[in-house]
């Protein structure tokens, strides 16, 4: 997992950045990414010890994101940045290029700015410094990974803060993803004002609640993911 990091240590970097996205996917709330540096002598001492574990935040369990996450954003040793990007501007910029704000959003929220950056997937343009892509990173670069599980549970958080204002969507359960329980809400309550209105479900949720069409029985049916 340090296969990357490795290559540009020997190239002179010293403040090398893995970052990563959460939320691209759900039909509500903001997309949020984090950038995470490490002290290189840290991460080569404890990739075997305490950081054992650390991987894409999709394999873990809650708890295990949890707790990887109160030791990536509490150790000494380390520097998170985190940024995000609203409803608003993925509705008006569309979802990528709000990822992409959210990606300079957090490289920018670290102090000193690091010099190279690891992202996961493919090629982000305007980010505050140089950077590589790397498809499926997450799984491939120990950096990544920690920035995967900081965005993970940092939005996972903000949607269960989202469900004590709107408690009709279940945004606690699943957070704002499509599921069967929350297309049912959409047709239901129609969208709330953290709805992404440019995804397909929630326009088609407003539609058919405009033209009074009763979809209750198969909500899945008419509501299809971007």
């Amino acid at each position: 997992m340090l296969q990357f990091e490795r290559q540009f240590w020997e190239q002179g970097c010293v403040r090398l950045a893995g970052v990563d996205e959460a939320g691209r996917g759900p039909l509500a709330g903001p997309v949020v990414a984090a950038a995470v540096v490490f002290d290189r002598a840290f991460l080569e001492a404890e990739q075997y010890g305490v950081l054992l574990g650390i991987d894409d935040s999709k394999t873990l369990s809650e708890s295990q994101r949890e707790h990887f996450f109160a030791l990536l954003t509490q150790s000494p040793h380390l520097a998170t940045g985190v940024g995000s990007a609203d409803v608003a501007e993925i509705d008006t910029l569309n979802i990528l290029r709000a990822t992409h704000l959210a990606m300079k959003r957090a490289l920018l929220a670290l102090a000193p700015p690091p010099d190279f950056a690891l992202v996961d997937g493919l090629p982000v343009q305007g980010l505050p410094c140089p950077s590589l892509a790397i498809v499926k990173g997450d799984a491939r670069s120990l950096s990544i990974a920690a920035a995967s599980i900081v965005a993970k549970v940092t939005r996972d958080r903000l949607m269960r803060e989202l469900d004590r204002h709107y408690p009709a969507y279940g945004f606690a359960q699943h957070k704002g993803y499509g599921t069967r329980a929350h297309l049912q809400a959409l047709l239901t309550e129609g969208p709330s004002p953290v709805h992404r209105r440019s995804f397909r479900p929630v326009r088609e949720a407003m539609r058919i609640r405009l033209s009074g069409e009763s979809r209750t029985e198969n909500p899945g049916q008419d509501l299809e993911l971007v």
